[in-house]
């Protein structure tokens, strides 16, 4: 797949289950999401071809712990040695520890499910997470301040990343979007909290949205989220 670019420092590599983002950082490079199982070597494939070796991915950041966006974390970290940074309350999912929480399906999310998942049949391996995030950490090394914001709802420890100076956002699964509109992301284990996380995303008035699912906004995401109405997405 061909990569996108977003920002000077931020490309989207599409896939056809769960995106990956690769960003530039001082020293390297770090992946947003890993996609499913089977995905790292695409994802050393693009990091190839902006210039980086396999030892040049620093972080492996992820979102939440459903296997579209961890399935790929240990092939990578196995690849390259980089450090993997979680919600502290996904690690215990992502490492095996805890089982995954079963998602509250609408009859609409169960039909999308079951296609989404049909043919996907390889379990991602656990690992464990380097660092664990918490609401207001930073991280460093990334050329501009990178807020973690904990946004339960999709999961109990799902975060997103947010970099004010460019406004960038990664929303992980809680935000999707389609031609001229933003969704709430299906499959959440607690709905309510979705949405008010939903809502606090979308008051951050990001200029550049980054989701896992759909397609990338550089161009009015703010008035995109502002328009938005997540408590009738699914229902």
């Amino acid at each position: 797949m061909d990569l996108i670019q977003l920002t000077p420092t931020v490309w989207q590599l599409p896939l056809p289950v769960g995106h990956v983002h690769l960003v530039r950082r001082e020293d390297g490079f770090a992946v947003v999401d890993t996609g499913v199982p089977g995905t790292a070597p695409a994802v050393l494939a693009a990091l190839h071809e902006l210039g980086g070796r396999p030892a040049d991915l620093r972080q492996i950041v992820l979102t939440h712990s459903h296997f579209d966006h961890m399935g790929s974390a240990a092939e990578l970290v196995a690849a390259t040695g980089a450090e993997v940074l979680a919600g502290a309350v996904d690690a215990p999912v992502i490492s095996g520890e805890e089982p995954e929480p079963v998602p509250e399906l609408s009859p609409a999310e169960a039909e999308l499910h079951q296609k989404v998942t049909a043919g996907l049949t390889a379990a991602p391996r656990h690992l464990p997470v380097d660092r664990t995030l918490a609401d207001g950490d930073q991280l460093a090394g990334w050329g501009e301040p990178v807020r973690v914001l904990h946004v339960p709802g999709h999961t109990f420890g799902a975060i997103a990343l947010h970099l004010p100076d460019s406004g960038v956002l990664f929303p992980g699964d809680l935000i999707g979007t389609g031609p001229g509109e933003a969704h709430l992301g299906p499959f959440n284990v607690d709905r309510a909290q979705a949405i008010a996380s939903f809502h606090r995303l979308a008051a951050l008035a990001p200029k550049v949205l980054c989701p896992p699912h759909g397609t990338p906004v550089t161009t009015g995401a703010a008035d995109l989220l502002r328009a938005a109405t997540p408590e009738l997405d699914w229902a």
